[in-house]
């Protein structure tokens, strides 16, 4: 049974959950709560790059509460950064220690920085009395070995933070293997922070295994798992909304599309970001490989239109629960 309080946190997924893709979600589909948005770099001498701060800009995520969050392991850029966010009405901001891409990792960035525990000390010991944002964490278990957060939490236990988001993986995993649920429980043991769940919850199977396994638990991420299925949160929490699922998912797809078409400048870039949906929310369909295929393959806008039309004509049956 889902309990009342349980809050659905969208993930930062690079590429996919942008402000476009927030707004028109929220339009279609209920039961998420809020987001924590893709990470914005320091970018150095006082830089910042403005399509990142638009995309938290508060004007246009009005229709989802979204918490910025910041890539970066040098105290001055990230002050600089957390501060024009705070004029910009964000009093709660998030710092990415989980990136497991290895171009940032090897810069000692996102979860590259988990292997070096001190750092990280000095860099809250700096950046939190010069900053007004509340500040959260989201991690993983480590960089190359699991046993990286058990050094780690001792000092992040030291410091006044919002909550700890742990994705039970390494750096250098990915998206490979499964989720350590052992080791999620033994840093709920070690840390005086409440801690939010993010990892493998692409059902609603496995949200009540992990539900089950940690019943103290109420805050959940998800990224994949609502990719692959945007009825999701609904399904978490009992949501029942009495209107044809392929009839939601056209509109969804139809929506998506006329709001990044105002945005790409050219037909790669349009075609290129809603193939990038399809190969998450294309296996959750019946026999879908074969149609599948032929939107992957559109090299033109009015080809992957065409094919988009033809697979939705098929009436597939949605198979993920």
């Amino acid at each position: 049974m889902t309990k009342n309080n349980t809050t659905i946190i969208l993930a930062p997924l690079q590429g996919f959950t942008d402000v476009t893709f927030r707004n028109v979600f929220s339009d279609h589909f209920s039961g998420v709560d809020e987001a924590v948005a893709p990470f914005i770099s320091t970018m150095g001498q006082m830089r910042l790059k403005p399509s990142r701060i638009k995309d938290v800009d508060p004007e246009n995520n009005k229709k989802l509460f979204v918490v910025p969050q910041i890539l970066g392991n040098v105290a001055k850029d990230f002050i600089f950064l957390a501060d024009h966010l705070y004029e910009m009405g964000h009093k709660k901001i998030n710092w990415n220690l989980g990136c497991p891409h290895s171009k940032i990792a090897k810069k000692n960035r996102g979860s590259g920085l988990l292997m070096y525990p001190d750092k990280i000390d000095a860099f809250l010991d700096t950046i939190l009395p010069k900053i007004s944002n509340t500040l959260s964490i989201k991690l993983r278990l480590g960089r190359k070995s699991k046993d990286e957060i058990f050094n780690l939490l001792p000092i992040l236990n030291k410091y006044p933070l919002d909550e700890i988001i742990l994705h039970p993986r390494t750096g250098i995993q990915m998206y490979e293997g499964t989720s350590d649920h052992d080791a999620f429980e033994k840093a709920l043991l070690c840390s005086r922070h409440a801690l939010t769940y993010n990892g493998d919850i692409t059902d609603l199977n496995t949200f009540h295994i992990v539900q089950k396994k940690f019943p103290y638990i109420i805050r959940f991420m998800i990224g994949r798992g609502l990719l692959s299925n945007p009825f999701l949160a609904e399904d978490i929490k009992g949501v029942l909304v009495n209107k044809n699922q392929i009839d939601r998912l056209k509109k969804f797809h139809d929506d998506l599309f006329d709001n990044y078409q105002t945005i790409f400048s050219g037909p790669a870039h349009l075609t290129g970001r809603m193939k990038g949906f399809w190969r998450y929310l294309g296996p959750s369909f019946k026999d879908s490989r074969k149609q599948l295929k032929k939107i992957l393959k559109a090299d033109s806008i009015t080809k992957y239109q065409d094919m988009v039309e033809a697979f939705f004509k098929t009436e597939p049956e949605f198979i993920k629960k």
